[in-house]
């Protein structure tokens, strides 16, 4: 049942401009699909679903893609918008953001796919990624230095 509502949630979003997690289960629903908004609330998470800001200035909910040009422009933006400043402990990158923001870069982070990164970590205005070596991670923040403009 949660792998039909998943793939009906995809297709509703991407048919609809969907920005509420209400309007989302009211769609749901009336497709036959019974959910709550608690419910949906974790479907976000489990398909890793990100609000775009489309062209009227609305946002929207859309899923995170490494290969779509619209969140990788996103990413850009949320990296460029609320990283502070990063820096290396032996394989260790430790990122620190506006507050509130890391879980937002952490995500922005992981959708990127690079093989330097193992995995991260956020906090309200930290993270950390792990990677296999400390070459790895002063890599990292190079690259990281050349998306944010430092």
């Amino acid at each position: 049942m949660k792998l039909a509502r998943h793939e009906k949630i995809i297709e509703l979003i991407r048919q609809y401009d969907i920005d509420t997690q209400e309007e989302l289960a009211a769609r749901l629903n009336q497709a036959g699909f019974k959910v709550t908004q608690a419910t949906v609330s974790r479907d976000i998470r489990a398909l890793k679903l990100t609000k775009v800001t489309v062209k009227d200035g609305k946002s929207r909910y859309a899923i995170l893609d490494h290969g779509s040009s619209e969140l990788g422009d996103k990413y850009s933006r949320v990296l460029k918008d609320a990283v502070n400043s990063m820096d290396t402990g032996q394989n260790l990158v430790v990122v620190k953001t506006v507050t509130g923001m890391a879980m937002a870069v952490a995500t922005a982070l992981d959708a990127l796919k690079w093989p330097e990164i193992l995995g991260c970590i956020a906090g309200d205005d930290t993270i950390i990624c792990a990677c296999k070596t400390s070459e790895q991670a002063v890599s990292v923040v190079k690259k990281l230095n050349e998306i944010v403009g430092s």
